[in-house]
């Protein structure tokens, strides 16, 4: 029986378009989905972030930025901690002149103290609060540790970061499986994997600002310092035809990059590494070698 209420011819050919215009385009999506497909793992995205380098849609600061936040969400405390053996500590019954000259030779702002054995860390102490014991040396230095953080090694730098940020904390302790101390991690560590180096207190632009006399008759001097002036400052004979920095030289004769508290001697000078990143050494503490380390 013919339909008593025939639809409008005009209606008829909408209806008949439609089905196929929808399904052409879903074969033009396809085609350009197979054509440039999207990246489909995080190596594939940094790759992508370089063609867009290379494109000059970003620039190289914004490409390694991005890249670091891509890279950190699959890093964990472990992956960027301080070790252990590596940490710079704070005996609680050490007296208070050996805890400055502790203090003033790391130059670090936040330091673990223990108790007894160095595993054992009771709180953490800010270098200023120290400094509250010179003015008033009837307080216990107990009273100045502010409770310690205390995060696995398993835990994420992104987790990690946002509590950072929540808690005003800047350092944690890093517990491994076994309730132990493993290391520590600051704000700082997790933030350089982001933006690279970030330069310290201690971290001077001038030419002359890489060699600082300390109060116990030793050096601070930065990893980058010129052989040249070295030898100037020192009266040394060290050669520089083959690297131009004491960092430089330092690696050449051991044959690695030196880490935190290994020792090299050079023509009667002790250098120990105090700071090292990034596959350099940052800072030496020097002293004659005939001078027994404090």
């Amino acid at each position: 029986m013919p339909d008593p209420y025939p639809a409008p011819a005009s209606h008829k050919r909408s209806d008949s378009r439609s089905p196929r215009s929808e399904d052409k385009r879903g074969i033009l999506q396809k085609l350009a989905e197979l054509l440039h497909p999207g990246p489909d793992s995080t190596d594939e995205l940094i790759a992508t972030l370089s063609e867009a380098e290379d494109r000059h849609l970003i620039n190289t600061e914004s490409r390694v930025m991005l890249e670091g936040v891509l890279r950190m969400a699959d890093m964990t405390a472990g992956d960027v901690m301080v070790a252990a053996p590596r940490m710079d500590v704070l005996d609680i019954d050490a007296p208070y002149e050996e805890l400055l000259h502790t203090v003033i030779d790391t130059a670090h702002s936040r330091f673990p103290v223990f108790e007894g054995e160095r595993d054992n860390i009771i709180g953490i102490l800010l270098a200023k609060d120290l400094l509250k014991l010179q003015r008033a040396p009837e307080l216990n230095l107990r009273a100045l540790l502010r409770p310690p953080t205390m995060v696995p090694e398993s835990k994420g730098l992104n987790d990690l970061l946002r509590e950072f940020r929540g808690n005003r904390n800047h350092l944690a302790l890093v517990i491994d499986e076994f309730g132990r101390v493993a290391g520590l991690i600051t704000i700082e560590d997790v933030l350089e994997e982001i933006v690279g180096e970030i330069e310290d207190e201690f971290d001077d632009d001038e030419e002359d600002g890489d060699i600082f006399a300390l109060a116990d008759r030793t050096w601070r001097i930065s990893g980058d310092t010129p052989i040249a002036r070295i030898n100037e400052a020192f009266d040394l004979q060290l050669p520089d035809d083959e690297v131009d920095t004491v960092g430089g030289l330092i690696a050449h004769e051991m044959g690695h990059v030196p880490k935190r508290g290994e020792r090299h001697t050079l023509q009667g000078f002790n250098f120990v590494v105090l700071h090292a990143r990034g596959g350099a050494v940052k800072w030496f503490k020097a002293s004659p070698a005939t001078t027994p380390e404090p």
